[in-house]
């Protein structure tokens, strides 16, 4: 029993965590001292309903192994960073601080069941409050017009996605009479199906994929992020730029290797990894403004990353994780740059002409962060690049891994501007940038040393990885 308390352990942490935050919230929400903004919204349903489903599924509907404990460590420290380097980045943005930090331990909690889920329900019932809190979250920043646009957009175009997996999700349940992942592994590869039990399993599996690709701006269901990311506060779309995708990834990759992955699934992935590394490169080129290039930028990795879901193989899933590892680290050091310049208002790429000259420690790391993320060597963004597609021939995939290699070429144009205009571009008004805080210059010492280092001693994470991708399929 105590075994099984552990198990959950941080999924129950990070919900008492939650309610002593709501609780301090409540108290000191009307204290003229302390300055607190009035609670307006009540969120601790959502608390209460994740207790009510750690109570009553994780016995039976959620999996533990290797590679649900690194994608979930990988989750909390993508978190525990976004935090850390947003604490004095509410008061820039001017936005009620309280309600956004209660907001994100919630769908944090839920996506740590979704990389867990081992069951159609329960990979549901993790999804829709994360939905929830990410809609809240976009448009928590009240008085910007372009805040509340966003959180709009959300609502609504997330409500397809998530009735396309409820949908996918009833279309198996009727073909097969099962939900969990093992008894349909066994319906699926143990019998042959045909007939109209075959088309609505197909269609179901099918659904399921589309809704997972809309929620990670995969091409060609990515038409809400730029605007989403540009009109969110800068420290939303951080989160929402790294942990959906580390958690949509993890399960889905769970969902198709219990025996549902076919050849014409595989087609469909390999589409939307070209399309999305083609059009992530060339958007990005015509972009003028810093969030929207980085939104961009997250499209294109997007297909990177799915290149190693796609090949269906222990190879091109310890790949997957290697890419989302480092993206991580990428993310998080770019939008801590991105959050610091944002103190002295930079909004436009040509902002940046005066960084090199007025801080140009800031200035190196930027360039060092967007040279990684362009996949020039001997960064860590060209490791994992190498890698994905080093998989995808692995597997028989010559075509997509020529397309990443000239993406990556183009990319490398699109993710330059930053650095060229930093280092090289003459400002059109001279901008004193403010100092950045320790939480922030701590986190980039971290990730940035990582960054340019990782290709000295890459074998830890190789190893990890590939232990983590064969537990997955054992």
């Amino acid at each position: 029993m105590f075994n099984l308390f552990l198990a959950v352990f941080p999924e129950i942490f990070i919900i008492n965590a939650t309610f002593i935050l709501l609780i301090h919230g409540v108290v000191f929400s009307t204290s003229k001292k302390y300055d607190y903004p009035p609670l307006v919204s009540n969120v601790g349903w959502l608390g209460l309903l994740s207790v009510t489903i750690a109570h009553l599924f994780w016995n039976n509907l959620f999996r533990r192994d290797n590679f649900t404990y690194f994608c979930q460590i990988l989750l909390l420290l993508s978190t525990a960073g976004t935090i850390s380097m947003c604490f004095d980045s509410f008061e820039q943005e001017r936005f009620d601080a309280f309600e956004s930090i209660v907001l994100i331990p919630l769908p944090t909690r839920s996506m740590l069941f979704m990389i867990s889920a081992h069951d159609s329900i329960a990979m549901y019932l993790a999804i829709e409050p994360q939905s929830l809190c990410f809609y809240v979250i976009a448009a928590s920043k009240r008085k910007s017009e372009f805040s509340t646009e966003a959180g709009s957009k959300y609502l609504i175009l997330g409500a397809f996605p998530s009735g396309i997996l409820l949908f996918g999700c009833s279309m198996i349940y009727g073909s097969t009479g099962a939900t969990h992942f093992d008894q349909l592994a066994k319906i699926l590869t143990g019998y042959e199906i045909t007939g109209a039990r075959s088309s609505g399993i197909f269609m179901g599996i099918l659904s399921i994929a589309v809704g997972s690709l809309f929620k990670i701006t995969a091409v060609p269901f990515r038409m809400w992020a730029p605007d989403i990311y540009e009109g969110s506060p800068t420290p939303v779309t951080a989160f929402l730029s790294i942990a959906p995708k580390i958690s949509i990834s993890a399960n889905i990759s769970r969902v198709f290797i219990y025996g549902s992955y076919g050849a014409t699934l595989q087609q469909i992935f390999f589409f939307c990894s070209i399309a999305s590394m083609i059009l992530g490169a060339l958007a990005a080129m015509a972009q003028t403004k810093v969030k929207r290039l980085l939104a961009h930028s997250s499209i294109g990795h997007v297909g990177y990353i799915r290149t190693g879901f796609s090949c269906g193989t222990i190879e091109g899933i310890q790949s997957l994780l290697i890419g989302i590892f480092i993206y991580a680290l990428m993310t998080i050091d770019a939008f801590a740059i991105v959050l610091a310049l944002r103190q002295t208002r930079v909004k436009y790429i040509a902002d940046l002409g005066a960084l090199a000259k007025t801080n140009p420690i800031s200035a190196i790391t930027f360039s060092i962060t967007m040279f990684s993320y362009a996949g020039i060597p001997p960064l860590a963004g060209f490791c994992s690049k190498f890698y994905l597609f080093f998989a995808a021939l692995g597997c028989g995939a010559y075509f997509l891994a020529p397309v990443g290699v000239v993406t990556s070429v183009i990319g490398r144009w699109a993710a330059g501007r930053l650095p060229r205009v930093s280092q090289f571009g003459g400002p059109k008004t001279w901008i004193l940038y403010e100092p950045m805080d320790r939480n922030k210059s701590l986190l980039l010492a971290m990730t940035s040393s990582f960054i340019t280092s990782f290709f000295l001693y890459p074998s830890p994470l190789f190893s990890v990885t590939h232990q983590m991708a064969l537990s997955s399929y054992l």
